[in-house]
């Protein structure tokens, strides 16, 4: 049987240029690729850089899924079953808000797909799909296939030295998908992960979890295992790292180089709000315990919680110059469907703009509390603009000159010129540039 597997075309942030539609690939359809029999034949398409064919030969279309592309996701099912050829749909969207999803496609899968992906495909076979697919009971994260990494076409793609050592978070903000009622935490076996490592045959490597220090025993074992690889790593981590100073240490002895770093927001109120358990008043000794140890910050903030004021961009800004956080991910509160902020905004009757192609953290689609909606989406894209002016660019340079090539690359080259950059890109091969990326920054071939 012919399968075609599909990542629907991303809708780009106002600060977001094709560098981030090539940033890396889908680990969801390479896992898929991995459990699919290998008797079937799998045809990979990344909307964000070609042009999805409607051949007839499709047996079956897989399609992967969050919120924001499920406008396009529609379209493309709807074009694929006008042909006779059944498509189902999985990802964290169908996962979080299944009933809503399911009249679109012939069949959903509702979480993990690696207990029922071959079931699917031999139902299909057999002419029996069913509607749902859901087995989550007791997921384990020995169950965690290796995504088919040996099937990327590393020509398209910044990086593609990704690696999961884990599946979901503890914790439960209120606007995370971790709050949904599908929600699963299962960490992988050690030896699973160093092989990956392994396998990819780089030194350079990108840990994309939800939350790298979900158990701390878990991370402080792996980081143990990590010692003597001579690796360059980043991930993504809570502000309760600040509890566990000695896991900072074996980071920085391991090779971590960039943390991204949840602060959220700099008013506890807000925190307290969404059940985030963040306190700003440790803040500033946490940014710079990391930064004693040579480590990067990329922080992840969040605008609109109930709390904040039409000030909270220019203090926000004070607050990360002042502490030379390098980088900043910047976002609007987004209630997703299926999160507890979501039913608690509905019940409110805040909701303004159902148009799910927007929920992308990029506009306003609730009525914020402590200023219009206007005003919030106009301060989010100034703390942008001023956090990367030239001027703050230079107040933020690391104290660490090693650190400096890799932050005025992000800085100028990612998101201050990052459009000049895309086009150069156009006739560069997107490994190359990552490549000259690492090179420059790591030492890194």
């Amino acid at each position: 049987m012919r399968i075609m597997l599909i990542q629907p075309k991303m809708n780009k942030r106002p600060m977001d240029t094709d560098l981030k539609t090539r940033m890396s690939p889908s680990l969801a359809l390479l896992t898929l690729v991995s459990l699919t029999p290998e008797c079937h034949e799998v045809i990979m398409v990344n909307e964000n850089m070609e042009e999805i064919q409607y051949p007839m030969d499709i047996e079956l279309v897989g399609i992967t899924i969050t919120l924001d592309v499920m406008p396009r996701a529609v379209e493309i099912a709807q074009r694929f079953r006008r042909l006779g050829i059944p498509v189902v749909a999985g990802g964290i969207h169908i996962t979080s808000s299944p009933e809503e999803c399911l009249q679109h496609f012939d069949a959903i899968c509702i979480g993990a797909a690696e207990r029922v992906w071959a079931g699917m495909i031999e139902d299909v076979e057999q002419g029996r799909l069913q509607q749902i697919y859901h087995d989550m009971s007791d997921f384990r994260g020995e169950e965690i296939v290796s995504p088919a990494y040996h099937k990327i076409d590393k020509s398209r793609y910044l990086y593609t030295n990704v690696i999961l050592t884990s599946r979901g978070c503890p914790n439960r903000c209120d606007f995370c998908y971790n709050s949904c009622q599908n929600k699963i935490y299962a960490r992988r076996p050690l030896e699973d992960v160093i092989k990956d490592i392994e396998s990819l045959g780089t030194r350079h490597v990108l840990f994309i979890d939800d939350n790298f220090i979900g158990a701390p025993a878990y991370t402080r074992e792996l980081l143990n295992n990590l010692r003597g690889m001579n690796l360059k790593w980043s991930a993504a981590v809570t502000t309760k790292i600040a509890d566990h100073l000695d896991l900072l240490d074996l980071m920085a002895e391991t090779g971590c180089q960039s943390l991204f770093i949840g602060f959220e927001s700099i008013n506890n109120s807000s925190l307290h709000g969404v059940n985030k358990d963040n306190h700003f008043e440790k803040y500033e000794r946490l940014a710079a315990e990391i930064h004693r140890r040579g480590i990067m910050i990329n922080a992840s903030m969040v605008f609109g919680l109930d709390g904040d004021e039409r000030d909270v961009f220019a203090r926000t800004l004070e607050w990360l110059v002042k502490n030379k956080i390098e980088t900043l991910t910047s976002h609007i509160l987004t209630p997703y469907p299926g999160t507890e902020l979501y039913r608690r905004i509905k019940r409110e009757g805040r909701i303004i703009d159902h148009e799910l192609a927007k929920y992308n953290t990029a506009h306003v689609v609730f009525q914020p509390k402590g200023m219009s909606a206007a005003e919030l989406y106009e301060g989010y894209l100034w703390i942008y603009r001023e956090f990367y002016t030239l001027r703050n660019i230079v107040s933020r340079m690391p104290h660490h000159k090693a650190q400096r090539k890799s932050y005025f690359l992000f800085n100028l080259l990612y998101r201050k010129f990052g459009r000049v950059t895309a086009l150069l890109a156009r006739v560069i091969p997107m490994r190359l540039v990552g490549r000259l990326a690492a090179q420059i920054s790591y030492k890194i071939k």
